[in-house]
């Protein structure tokens, strides 16, 4: 497969030479090319002009103290930003993992739902271990999403996977408190001191309407309560207001997943966000060392920095 799509893409030849020349049939030949782009040794990349967005990009990555902003051209509508979003974070994802990291990833968003679907598969393991970070949330249906995303991000890494096997909201912080003396989910919880990279979405207080359908955990009782705090967003379920500072809620002893201090301890932490409904959260997250790693689309940028 790879031979025959170098021959045709990289050098040229049509497929009745490299019929000819390899001594195979025409029609191997077709199928060969179909089948290496079925398994991404071939794969199509629309690319913007290189740069276009590098001073916007370096003031941001200023402005906000961060290690680095990645901006994308979107079309219009929720799901075009998204997939805008998941291009490109799957692209930063395919260059920047080379092989050791243990990658923390939180259990819904479908920002990140996009760019693990829009990864590749690699010949080579390019990520030690794939750890989820907070357990499903939502109702069951949601919570098979993270099972989903987790897996996905493992399968397309090459990574050993770590899932954690609880809901991400319970009733009562008794109920939290038997689930953490549960063996298997303090082992997860307790592994994600030594993760090198966090992958993350960035939540508004007002879900969006895929987080609705999927069975959003909090009640508008919930997110009332929340906003009297001055919640703008949160991370991983972890609350902050306006400027990013972190809050204390009625949720924190009822969360199974990664706590505040581990969260701003990891190295690398990728959030994966734009558009107008987060932009208040996107900003508040970058301000509070939340995340250090941006990937939005430009109208958000242009905001950003005004």
């Amino acid at each position: 497969m790879t031979k025959v799509a170098r021959l045709y893409h990289e050098q040229g030849l049509s497929q009745p030479n490299i019929s000819s020349r390899l001594h195979i049939s025409q029609s191997r030949v077709s199928r060969l090319l179909s089948k290496a782009t079925e398994v991404g040794i071939v794969r199509t990349t629309v690319v913007n002009t290189a740069g276009v967005y590098s001073e916007l990009e370096d003031l941001l990555e200023k402005k906000y103290a961060v290690s680095e902003i990645v901006i994308v051209d979107t079309a219009e509508g929720e799901e075009q930003l998204l997939k805008g979003l998941g291009s490109a974070a799957a692209h930063y994802l395919e260059s920047t993992l080379t092989g050791g990291d243990r990658i923390g990833i939180s259990s819904w968003s479908a920002s990140l739902l996009s760019t693990v679907e829009a990864m590749r598969p690699k010949v080579s393991k390019v990520a030690d271990e794939v750890v989820q970070v907070i357990g499903g949330v939502g109702e069951s249906n949601a919570q098979a999403f993270a099972v989903r995303l987790v897996g996905r991000l493992s399968e397309v890494t090459g990574a050993r996977v770590s899932y954690l096997p609880a809901p991400g909201l319970v009733n009562t912080p008794e109920a939290a408190r038997a689930l953490f003396a549960n063996q298997n989910i303090a082992d997860v919880l307790k592994s994600v001191n030594d993760l090198t990279l966090l992958l993350v979405g960035i939540g508004s207080i007002e879900p969006s309407k895929l987080l609705k359908e999927s069975g959003n955990s909090l009640s508008e009782k919930e997110r009332k309560e929340l906003a009297k705090l001055g919640a703008v967003g949160d991370v991983c379920m972890r609350y902050f207001d306006e400027n990013g500072k972190g809050l204390k809620t009625n949720l924190d002893k009822r969360i199974i997943g990664i706590q505040a201090d581990q969260l701003k301890k990891i190295p690398r932490r990728v959030a994966v966000a734009g558009g107008t409904r987060k932009l208040k959260a996107i900003k508040a997250a970058l301000e509070g060392g939340w995340v250090n790693v941006l990937i939005t689309d430009y109208k958000s940028a242009r905001k950003l920095a005004e």
